[in-house]
């Protein structure tokens, strides 16, 4: 069996604890528990014959506040790096990460989520800056409704096995 450690990274409010839940639990809770510093899950799932351990590093957001400890990231095999749809100021967090992350881990196997897509109403980016930010194949999540929760993280499972 391989095991992969994968970070959850982003700022504060985007949904990294949410996204967790919908993928070990299928369980949405409309609670906001901030996380601090890091909370670890596991998730066994199976691409074609052979099984992955998926260790999810649930890191806390970060804000003014609070910066990414590098320390986390280590032996990290891939991330998720979620942006808020109804936050703008969200994608700068995030891209403000990404460059951190190249500078302390490298190049490792990635996913963006554009996270919320159930608030339709509320959403604050539009697909140009989507696009600019995570290339052509944008993936629009909702923690709450499961929507392409499963396909990010098997996704991810695939680039980095």
């Amino acid at each position: 069996m391989i095991q992969k450690k994968i970070c959850m990274l982003g700022a504060t409010g985007v949904g990294k604890t949410s996204l967790v839940r919908q993928f070990v639990q299928s369980v949405f809770s409309e609670k906001y528990h901030s996380t601090i510093g890091v909370k670890v899950d596991k998730k066994v799932v199976r691409l074609e014959k052979q099984e992955v351990t998926m260790m999810l590093w649930d890191l806390q957001g970060e804000d003014e506040d609070f910066k990414i400890k590098p320390s986390f990231l280590r032996g990290a095999s891939g991330y998720i790096l979620v942006v808020d749809l109804t936050d703008a100021k969200s994608l700068d967090a995030a891209k403000r990460i990404q460059f951190m992350i190249e500078d302390e881990v490298g190049q490792v196997p990635f996913m963006v989520l554009f996270n919320k897509n159930d608030l339709t109403d509320q959403i604050e980016l539009d697909h140009e800056w989507m696009v600019e930010f995570a290339g052509e194949k944008v993936l629009r999540s909702s923690a709450k409704t499961g929507e392409n929760v499963d396909e990010a993280f098997l996704g991810l499972a695939k680039k980095m096995v």
